[in-house]
């Protein structure tokens, strides 16, 4: 049965590309009927903390794709010590008992030739071996690459093809280390054998690390999963997207606390180094499972479009926007309400359900909606400049004009969009202007701002009592900044 795996190590935030990894792993579960394991990847004591571990459930949790079975390493280390002393025992690793050994491995001396052991540790007898740990001496266990008899290492990639490498260029590396924790490797392998893992998707920077778990995989005496290493992320300027470089641009919650939505999101995710290979972009769930395979994954690494002023990339930001016009009134409403009540306006839900249609073309994320509605939640109006009120090719006396005819007016109008749009034209024609030169003071007036929602649905959702105040207002403004100054403005 198919079986894969998302495995996030809690050391940092979830970042957007092990969410595209995540995604991945999902999509060919779900298109092939496979079963999605979250492995919560915790040995690394020193780094794991508690708030990157519930960072990384919050970031899966808002993508609500969810997951079949979930563990924690931790809650696993005496299998993976049987796994190591399975291999020790067959003769395929050995103890070593170097003094100040690095427990991983050790890095490239300058001007030598690459580490791959220490002479004299690979040829202890077991005798001795067992008598020097039994005395207690502190060692770290390795894997025995095969030294004698030089080897091509393979495997089958559903993305890169065959890759090979020589066992002449692959060091010892650990399995236990010297307090007796397994390493990435042993922990990675023996889970993945224990839980059947049938297919391993990861990202490219895992790819040279396959060999060794190809070795790891034959010492435990199970057939190794087959892999697809997925190209990385990276920035504009060519550099690996990274937390530490980058910062919060490259965390999943930062896409949510600004006000994407997660089916947007896991689109751009998917649209990040894979493609249906027939144009499409805005794709919904079932059309990504029905169309996600190895087959449309580039092999080249995917650029993240971001800049210091604008962190998110111009494509994610359009899907976002198409996803807000594509989705119901009522569940939109209830998910701008958080944003709109976090930005210090008050408003219930019944007022942000008759608001939703009015803003839903004017705004890319869900963060966009307090700057763009909140004239409809405050009780007074920011300060705006009264210039704003004078309409195109007219002056103050023309604004005065139009706005004291529609407090005259309005008290007796059906507040509904055909009932104040038949009421404002026949005005309009009545005092010899334009449709526009009529709408434009009164916008201004119930808004406090040119640009901003239709008018008569805009009057009909803030109410008569509301709009006559505002109205009220605008005039007194125009009154005390009177002709001449405001001829200084007029529009010609």
């Amino acid at each position: 049965m198919l079986r894969v795996r998302f495995a996030p190590s809690p050391t940092g935030f979830l970042h957007i590309g092990s969410a595209r990894t995540f995604i991945f792993n999902w999509l060919y579960a779900r298109r092939h009927g496979g079963t999605m394991i979250l492995r919560i990847d915790d040995t690394d004591i020193e780094r794991n903390t508690e708030a990157s571990l519930q960072s990384i459930f919050e970031g899966l949790r808002w993508l609500d794709l969810g997951w079949d079975e979930q563990y924690r390493q931790s809650e696993r280390v005496a299998l993976h010590k049987q796994a190591a002393e399975s291999i020790l025992a067959k003769g395929l690793a050995y103890r070593d008992f170097t003094p100040a050994q690095s427990d991983e491995g050790e890095k490239s001396r300058t001007g030598a030739a690459p580490w791959l052991f220490n002479p004299g540790m690979r040829e202890l007898s077991r005798e001795e071996s067992d008598r020097r740990a039994a005395a207690g001496e502190p060692f770290v266990v390795r894997y025995r690459v095969p030294r004698d008899t030089v080897r091509d290492i393979r495997f089958t990639d559903a993305v890169h093809g065959e890759p090979s490498k020589s066992t002449a260029d692959i060091e010892d590396f650990a399995l236990l280390r010297s307090d007796g924790t397994p390493t990435y490797h042993l922990a990675s392998c023996a889970d993945d054998a224990g839980l059947r893992i049938s297919h391993i998707i990861r990202g490219q920077d895992h790819f040279t690390n396959t060999f060794k778990h190809v070795l790891i995989f034959s010492a435990l005496g199970v057939e190794p999963p087959q892999f697809a290493h997925l190209p990385l992320l990276n920035a504009p300027d060519g550099t690996k997207l990274s937390k530490r470089r980058h910062g919060p641009v490259v965390s999943v919650t930062t896409y949510r606390d600004a006000g994407f939505l997660p089916p947007a999101f896991i689109n751009f995710l998917c649209l990040l180094g894979w493609s249906p290979k027939d144009d499409r972009e805005k794709m919904s769930r079932q059309e990504l499972i029905d169309a996600f395979s190895f087959e449309g994954i580039n092999k080249s690494d995917a650029v993240v479009n971001f800049t210091d002023q604008d962190p998110f990339d111009p494509k994610a930001v359009w899907l976002n926007a198409e996803y807000i016009r594509a989705a119901p009134v009522d569940e939109l409403a209830g998910l701008l309400l958080p944003f709109v009540r976090a930005a210090g306006l008050s408003v219930q839900p019944q007022t942000m359900l008759a608001v939703t249609p009015l803003i839903r073309e004017r705004i890319k994320l869900l963060g966009d909606a307090p700057a763009v509605a909140d004239f409809f939640f405050l009780d007074e109006l920011p300060p705006y400049d009264p210039a704003e009120l004078i309409p195109q090719k007219g002056d103050a006396t023309l604004a005065l004009r139009v706005l004291e005819r529609a407090l005259e007016i309005l008290p007796a109008a059906e507040f509904t969009h055909d009932g104040l749009e038949s009421t404002l034209r026949a005005e309009a024609g009545s005092l010899g202007v334009k449709p526009g030169q009529m709408f434009q003071p009164i916008r201004v007036a119930v808004c406090g701002r040119k640009n901003a929602p239709p008018l008569f649905e805009t009057m009909a959702v803030l109410g008569r009592e509301t709009c006559l105040k505002r109205i009220r207002q605008a005039i007194q403004k125009l009154q005390e900044t009177r002709e001449p100054q405001m001829n200084v403005h007029a529009r010609e």
